[in-house]
């Protein structure tokens, strides 16, 4: 097995098990009766299958890499806006430093950006290469780099809290 082989099979497994990890928190906190009452409790359900199913299926192979890239992408984008706004919606008592990191859904959003991380890790080494000399080049706004998801992680915000607004 080469370091390359090796390398992404482990990153591979990441994705996979955070992706788990992650489907069986929401498994936890929105038990499947619940499903019928209350129709919000299928995106975590989707997003969950997507994760642990498709994402890494996507990431196998160099032709549909890019897919699972942006994929798990728009999903840890979607993961923060929503659980976010679960958080906002739902804090009790004063506002505190403490409050918000261990009475809010910031640790799960977490890591979910965790699992962004490595799926950009896994994206960036079969994309440019795994040549340590090699330097990092392009504009930071622009697809692949995290700039491009920066601007996606604010428009998305937006429109979402403008929606939330407006159709009350």
């Amino acid at each position: 097995m080469t370091v390359r082989t090796y390398t992404k099979t482990v990153l591979l497994l990441a994705l996979f098990t955070m992706g788990l990890g992650g489907f069986l928190l929401h498994l936890r906190i929105h038990i499947i009766p619940q499903l019928s009452t209350n129709a919000a409790f299928y995106s975590p359900l989707v997003a969950g299958i997507l994760s642990v199913i498709v994402i890494p299926l996507l990431f196998l192979s160099k032709k549909t890499i890019a897919y699972g890239y942006v994929l798990n992408g728009m999903l840890a984008i979607l993961g923060t806006v929503t659980m976010a706004h679960f958080s906002i919606g739902h804090l009790t008592g004063p506002v505190s430093f403490g409050t918000i990191m261990l009475k809010t859904t910031f640790a799960d959003i977490m890591l979910l950006w965790g699992k962004f991380f490595v799926g950009k890790a896994l994206f960036d080494l079969e994309l440019f290469g795994y040549d340590r000399a090699r330097e990092k080049k392009g504009t930071f706004y622009r697809y692949p780099h995290l700039g491009w998801w920066t601007v996606h992680l604010a428009v998305i915000s937006i429109v979402y809290s403008l929606g939330h607004m407006v159709w009350r």
